[in-house]
């Protein structure tokens, strides 16, 4: 097998991504980080081997350029909202099933090696949500490179670490409201760490065992969502009510929010949801061990106990 010297990651410069971009310099590797923004991706600019540059990757002649010199692709882009559609949305079309087909065809084209697609535990052509089926459908795509290009699928739960849009999200929640009515709070999660997801990815490039594979990424625990909402609470210091919703309900209070720019929730949110997002196999591959929640999460919740304490007190102030 060719050893893998230059990787191009779509979608590097998020939260994900980011940690894969560390992992793979620290090994040596030349990465490419394509952003239609350069100060989005400006943390990346101090990784020995990192390259950021300015270019539109849904555009197939931009694409096909950035392939020059490329061994593998490491495929990160994901969304969480669309307009509606079926069997989904536009926006869950471009991202997660448009994007995929032409990285595929630009792979084939300039002889790389390798694809490794991230995707998401759920993934389902008859999924509950449009998100799920939007998924699974980028991921037969990713399929279709054989046998041209080897490609590896990893479907991660919600993933959490430091700066992530999971955790963290319900922390600023649990700070501003006294209450917190939550829909699907009995849905079920098995998180993973993202350094975890950054570590298997750079090792599915490396192994010969990896292509044409399919793997689970999750944590060592099962949670409900009401679960981890009250874990954060307990870890910033702002134990708050939580009042599951019934689904009428959530499909509510989610089409409310979907109404606001940069919407918390969505109905294929909630959709979603239906599904249990755990793993029915292994959680990681290669007999990893996966980290656990509560070692990782009061390492960077934790700091906001004294500011989410004073939060509190003024809630309660006559």
């Amino acid at each position: 097998m060719t050893p893998i010297r230059n990787v191009l990651v779509i979608g590097g410069s998020g939260f994900v991504g980011s940690a894969i971009a560390e992992r793979l310099t620290a090994t040596g590797i030349r990465i490419v980080v394509p952003t239609r923004r350069r100060e989005r991706a400006r943390h990346l600019l101090l990784l020995p081997t990192a390259e950021v540059v300015e270019a539109d990757i849904f555009d197939p002649p931009t694409l096909a350029g950035l392939m020059t010199g490329v061994d593998a692709v490491v495929s990160l882009v994901g969304v969480l909202h669309s307009r509606p559609g079926s069997p989904y949305g536009p926006d869950f079309a471009r991202a997660h099933v448009d994007l995929p087909k032409r990285l595929v065809a630009a792979a084939r084209q300039a002889g790389v090696q390798r694809i490794v697609h991230v995707s998401a535990l759920g993934a389902s052509a008859d999924g509950p949500s449009e998100y799920q089926r939007s998924k699974a459908a980028g991921e037969a795509e990713i399929r279709a490179a054989a046998p041209d290009v080897a490609w590896t699928i990893l479907r991660p739960s919600v993933i959490f670490g430091p700066g992530d849009s999971f955790l963290n999200l319900f922390a600023g929640l649990l700070r501003r409201f006294p209450v917190l009515p939550l829909g699907g709070a009995g849905a079920r999660f098995q998180p993973v760490y993202v350094e975890d997801v950054a570590d298997v990815v750079v090792e599915a490039l490396q192994r010969s065992d990896a292509p044409g594979q399919t793997f689970d990424m999750a944590g060592p625990t099962q949670y409900s969502l009401q679960d981890l909402v009250e874990y954060v609470g307990e870890l910033i210091g702002c134990p708050r009510p939580v009042i599951p919703l019934p689904e009428g309900l959530a499909m509510l209070q989610a089409g409310l929010l979907e109404m606001l720019p940069g919407p918390l929730m969505s109905r294929d949110n909630v959709r979603s949801m239906r599904a249990p997002n755990v793993s029915a196999g292994p959680a990681q591959p290669w007999a990893r061990v996966p980290t656990p929640l509560e070692v990782i999460a009061p390492m960077y919740l934790g700091k906001a106990n004294k500011r989410c304490r004073y939060t509190a007190f003024q809630l309660h102030r006559p």
